[in-house]
């Protein structure tokens, strides 16, 4: 009987390991660092000397953490250390009333027509992506790369109306690549308590990379509140962030306040869509009757119109199977308040509740076929049931991620673009290996041959 072919997936660890050992192979790689038996799991403890964790999959229990109560488990502080030489007090890493003052600002530049209005600048940059591509035609291409490259685009194209070429973005996006490959989701606060007066230790080029990007981003928002000012600014996403007021509270941002929102813009909405394009592109290439039926329905299709996105639908199903299989953000930290109950277990306060989409939408005991690649799921009761219980690469309730509807329509709209242009196809290189840096990454980048179609 022939093997089905699957996707590439990180090794597990051996079940039994020690603390030292495994804060080594955390720090490597928080995927490949954790038992299989994770997949099967409703709960998992975790005890450090210094706390203990419970990563979660019970269904009810997400609901409870993420949508009844999620001002009982606010985001937990040992993520925030290792992210907050980039991105400060950004909306990413705050808590309570702060979080929900910056939320309160940003989301309307995200509701409504606001999609519609940035759709021509995500179709500019799908034009260039496809057209960078050229120059590989009949070779092999480092896909990553030029899907960071298409998605910072993006970002700079609809937040502040330049391209990717403009000589500060072009300075943005590199030191970025840089600071991505240097900077673990994790720290050594992760697993010990620190003061605060207490240095962390960063890799050098982290904290440079960290301080260049800073302050050319404040470079970026300076020159931009000057032009609000002086009544010449773009309506676009910069400016209507700069100049929403808080209902609440009249406050609109300050220079500051305004930097730490857009570090996390770039990286939220350039390394996680980077990351998902990516992967898609090569289950195309491993499963190729998929790519001609993405390709054939761009062919029809695509059209330089908001309203043509809505007939991409295999488009957008193989988009929303790779972001099952490779979630962006494999796991996500919340710290519960108050002693609570799991599972008839007890949970002490100050724990640490990792919820995980990368175990979660693999769970075997939840999804059909878990490890395969099956886009034409979505249209099965398992599929609709699990999309609703199990599924969350933007997370889910009142933190789910703000750009969530902007990711889908640039994931989709550059795919198609793409394949619709291109035949990708796999090298004789050995499979991907998924690793978590800030995002799900190759480890050693995805190579792919190109073609024209």
């Amino acid at each position: 009987m022939t093997q089905p072919i699957l996707p590439p997936k990180p090794k597990s660890r051996v079940e039994k390991v020690s603390l030292r050992q495994y804060a080594k192979l955390f720090r490597a790689d928080i995927l490949s660092a954790q038992p299989a038996r994770l997949y099967r799991a409703w709960m998992a403890e975790f005890r450090t000397p210094f706390f203990r964790s419970y990563l979660v999959n019970d269904t009810d229990l997400l609901k409870t953490v993420l949508k009844e109560r999620p001002d009982d488990f606010p985001k937990s502080g040992r993520i925030s250390e290792g992210l907050r030489p980039l991105l400060g007090e950004s909306v990413f890493l705050t808590n309570g009333e702060t979080w929900k003052r910056q939320r309160r600002i940003i989301d309307p530049a995200f509701e409504g027509g606001r999609l519609r209005e940035t759709f021509s600048a995500i179709w500019d940059a799908s034009e260039a992506a496809v057209a960078r591509l050229a120059e590989f035609q009949g070779g092999e291409v480092e896909i990553e790369e030029h899907t960071s490259h298409a998605a910072a685009d993006v970002i700079f194209r609809t937040l502040f109306s330049i391209p990717i070429e403009h000589e500060i973005a072009s300075k943005v996006f590199h030191e970025f690549r840089t600071y991505q490959r240097t900077q673990p989701i994790l720290n050594i606060a992760a697993f010990i308590p620190m003061p605060r007066w207490l240095p962390r230790f960063f890799h050098r080029d982290t904290r440079g990379a960290a301080a260049k990007i800073r302050g050319l981003i404040t470079k970026l928002t300076s020159e931009r509140m000057a032009e609000i000012d002086a009544g010449t600014a773009p309506n676009d996403l910069a400016s209507k962030i700069m100049t929403t007021a808080d209902p609440v509270t009249g406050e609109t941002f300050t220079t500051e306040e305004m930097v730490d929102q857009v570090a996390i813009f770039f990286l939220a909405g350039h390394e996680t869509s980077a990351s998902a394009l990516a992967w898609t592109l090569y289950l195309m290439a491993q499963f190729p009757d998929w790519q001609d039926n993405v390709a054939a329905e761009a062919e029809i299709g695509l059209a330089n119109d908001f309203s043509a996105v809505a007939k991409l639908r295999i488009s957008r199903d193989v988009f929303r199977e790779a972001l099952r299989l490779y979630p962006p953000v494999p796991m996500m930290v919340r710290q519960n308040t108050c002693p609570e109950e799991f599972r008839k277990r007890d949970v002490q306060a100050g724990s640490q509740i990792v919820l995980s989409p990368w175990h979660l939408h693999r769970h075997e005991r939840m999804w059909e076929n878990p490890d395969g690649f099956d886009p034409a799921r979505w249209g099965t009761e398992n599929g609709k049931t699990c999309m609703r219980d199990a599924y969350m690469p933007f997370s889910a309730g009142p933190r789910v991620c703000t750009g969530a509807g902007f990711a889908m329509i640039e994931g989709v709209l550059i795919l198609s673009m793409i394949l619709r242009k291109y035949r990708v196809s796999l090298t004789d290189r050995p499979a991907p290996e998924p690793v978590a840096h800030l995002t799900v990454r190759s480890k050693d980048g995805i190579f792919l041959r190109l073609d024209p179609r």
